[in-house]
């Protein structure tokens, strides 16, 4: 059942976060006194939920573990004009809420991206993976898609009711920040940074992000991604993958062939020809499903319509 639209929605995802959350929700209430405090709960088992009702939240339950079902909770049940997302572990300012929410409720942008790594994100975190990480998807995001966006991963967004309603959350974890970017980027949505100051957790505060199988599934969502949204460069990657392959064992074999008029290597030959088969498959597909994208662009375009009349 859906919660009655309100003009601000601060949506809190958290996994045992007792230490923090009290913190976090009377800040975002002082800094954003009409808007209301949601907390998804997920699973935690640390008393998270019952602090954040004391603190004044409306605590609701998320069963399925994994911040990208969390997300998918929030955003289907919630109707509001803005949705400020932040962590529940108190890493990020409230000073910068305010600004954030004005660029949306303004019609100045579809999602606003609280960027960290341009400011004191790299002092205060303390894991050197995890700022290796962040460069690394950011500069292949930024490459594939063309794009220059300063800070992937951050978990202090703002969204439009357009953007939250026609977002479909794919990924059940920590990835979903990344997906989201990709999404914004594809779909031609007005996107807004703003610089803002990170710290690192408090004492005692445990980071749920594993520094490596988190890592290796960001990088599996940039890959997928980057195959659904654009189809005809990956394919034709693939494709001049197997075409050099199909080259550098069959040109030996047609140099033979023309200098004495035989083919003494018949495996080498059918492997050449078998190889320049499935490159030519590969980017055949390459193009139908270019065609299949642009069609569900389309389509987009015409929900995105309908989503903004309602």
């Amino acid at each position: 059942m859906k919660e009655k639209k309100n003009k601000i929605a601060v949506l809190i995802p958290c996994y045992n976060e007792a230490k923090t959350i009290e913190k976090v929700v009377k800040d975002y209430k002082k800094v954003l006194p009409n808007a209301d405090i949601y907390v998804y709960d997920n699973n935690s088992t640390d008393h998270t939920d019952k602090i954040a009702k004391g603190a004044g939240a409306i605590v609701k339950y998320e069963y399925k573990q994994g911040k990208g079902n969390v997300i998918r909770s929030m955003f289907k049940d919630i109707d509001a004009d803005c949705y400020l997302m932040i962590d529940g572990d108190d890493t990020y300012p409230k000073e910068n809420a305010k600004e954030m929410c004005d660029y949306i409720l303004s019609g100045q942008a579809d999602m606003v991206i609280g960027d960290r790594l341009s400011s004191t994100y790299f002092i205060e975190n303390k894991r050197p993976f995890h700022n290796f990480g962040n460069k690394l998807v950011r500069g292949l995001i930024n490459t594939l898609f063309k794009s220059n966006v300063k800070d992937i991963m951050t978990g202090y967004r703002a969204f439009s009711y357009e953007f939250v309603k026609t977002f479909p959350v794919l990924s059940k974890g920590f990835e979903i920040e990344t997906e989201m970017t990709i999404h914004a980027l594809d779909k031609n949505f007005l996107i807004k940074e703003i610089p803002v100051e990170y710290r690192d957790r408090p004492n005692g505060s445990v980071s749920k992000l594993n520094t490596y199988s988190d890592g290796i599934k960001v990088l599996k969502t940039i890959a997928r991604l980057f195959k659904e949204y654009k189809p005809t460069i990956f394919f034709s990657l693939i494709s001049l993958i197997f075409l050099i392959i199909a080259f550098i064992f069959g040109v030996p074999v047609f140099a033979e062939y023309f200098k004495t008029g035989l083919v003494p290597r018949y495996p080498t030959l059918i492997f050449s020809g078998f190889m320049l088969m499935i490159s030519i498959l590969m980017f055949v597909c390459g193009i139908i499903l270019e065609v299949v994208v642009k069609k569900h662009r389309q389509l987009f375009e015409l929900i995105l319509i309908n989503t903004k009349k309602k």
